[in-house]
């Protein structure tokens, strides 16, 4: 089952370029590459050579990190960019078409011969070049099914590494990712990418699909980043993996992803969203009273993710009109304040009619908490004595 042997291939320093706010400079591409290899994607695939001159020095000196990752470059299915992609040294290339009729259409005009033609050239020039080789369909849920097949099936008997499934405008549902991959499983032995974008919401989902359904390879960049909405992001899929299960993704160095998230939403000027899986501010926030309580008892109450495995802290929120008096008593804990149970119960109430009221702030709550501990101390100056509480 791929769920318990799959690759990631990271392309935030290929599809991750197109973003909009995207200008990565050398130097921030050597950082980025190195922080997802410490992660531990299995791949990372970087802009074609022939994007620019300088794209090509960016493939060439990222190809020659020596990396544990494997380096991959994303061409045009033609011999000239394969023999371009190959001379600057990456271990892998990878190769792409659109194969549906509305970019046989309006790109290359070419049919569905002519591009299994240009697919067995292509593949066997790279056949000869010690690369790792992919053929991927551009447009895959829009395009025939009956059209892939005979063009995968033809790339197959090529001795191809992968085929590549591409939502690239993210039109695709789960179950339909999972019927494509599952019926294209049947008919070739090469490994299966899925390379899906997030237009109408679904990139996560589809790509846990695809892993169902037999595919071996899912493509991710840090945050999403790419064309429109981008693609399956690195966490999110990492997210729902751990939540089927945590020694899914016990491979990987779950505590960097934090600093890449940081580190590439600073490069892009981007903020992490307040609900990002994982890394956003509110990812680990337990608000409602009935929620804490629980949470401190069990976290796994609420929690599927448990955040100390990403390096990270659940919070307590109890400032606010929803906290019950089992929150501000762990806050008290927290605090090193000792009240009663009689106490706690009367400042929770303090708590939620001043909420009722105006927003409160933590300062302002352990304001309240100190002020009753102080009181306490002032009516029983035993307390301050050696042996006592304060």
């Amino acid at each position: 089952m791929s769920l318990e042997h799959f690759f990631i291939i990271d392309s935030t320093l290929r599809e991750g370029e197109q973003f909009v706010n995207a200008f990565f400079t050398p130097e921030q591409k050597v950082e980025i590459a190195q922080l997802l290899d410490a992660f531990g994607v299995e791949y990372i695939e970087v802009t074609t050579p022939l994007a620019s001159p300088q794209s090509e020095k960016d493939c060439q000196m990222l190809a020659r990190l020596g990396l544990k990752a494997k380096v991959l470059t994303h061409v045009r299915c033609n011999l000239e960019d394969a023999k371009r992609a190959v001379d600057t040294g990456v271990q892998g290339v990878d190769l792409v078409i659109g194969t549906s009729s509305k970019l046989r259409q309006f790109s290359h005009h070419l049919t569905i011969d002519e591009i299994i033609e240009r697919a067995q050239e292509v593949l066997a020039f790279l056949s000869t070049q010690g690369v790792e080789m992919r053929f991927s369909t551009e447009d895959s849920l829009r395009s025939d099914p009956a059209d892939l097949f005979r063009i995968y099936e033809a790339v197959d008997q090529m001795g191809v590494h992968r085929v590549g499934i591409a939502d690239t405008i993210g039109i695709g549902t789960p179950h339909q990712i999972y019927a494509l991959v599952s019926a294209l499983r049947q008919r070739i032995r090469a490994d299966i990418e899925f390379h899906g974008h997030n237009d109408t919401g679904c990139a996560i989902a589809n790509a846990y699909a695809a892993l169902e359904a037999g595919a071996t390879h899912v493509d991710t960049s840090v945050l999403g980043i790419g064309e429109r909405n981008g693609i399956t992001p690195l966490g999110g899929l990492i997210a729902r993996l751990y939540g089927t299960s945590p020694h899914l993704v016990a491979k990987y160095n779950l505590p960097l992803l934090v600093h890449l998230d940081r580190r590439v939403a600073e490069i892009v000027g981007v903020d992490i969203p307040f609900n990002n899986y994982i890394t956003g501010f509110a990812a680990f926030t337990h608000k409602a009273g009935i929620h804490a309580k629980a949470v401190l008892n069990d976290p796994s109450t609420y929690e599927v993710l448990r955040p100390e495995d990403f390096g990270l802290t659940r919070y307590i929120h109890v400032a606010h009109r929803l906290t019950g008096w089992n929150a501000i008593r762990h806050r008290a804990e927290q605090l090193g304040v000792s009240l009663s149970d009689e106490q706690i119960r009367e400042i929770t109430r303090q708590i939620k009619a001043l909420a009722d009221v105006q927003a409160l702030t933590l300062d302002e709550v352990d304001r309240m908490l100190w002020q009753a501990h102080y009181h306490n101390l002032e009516s029983n100056p035993t307390l301050l004595t050696p042996g006592g509480v304060a």
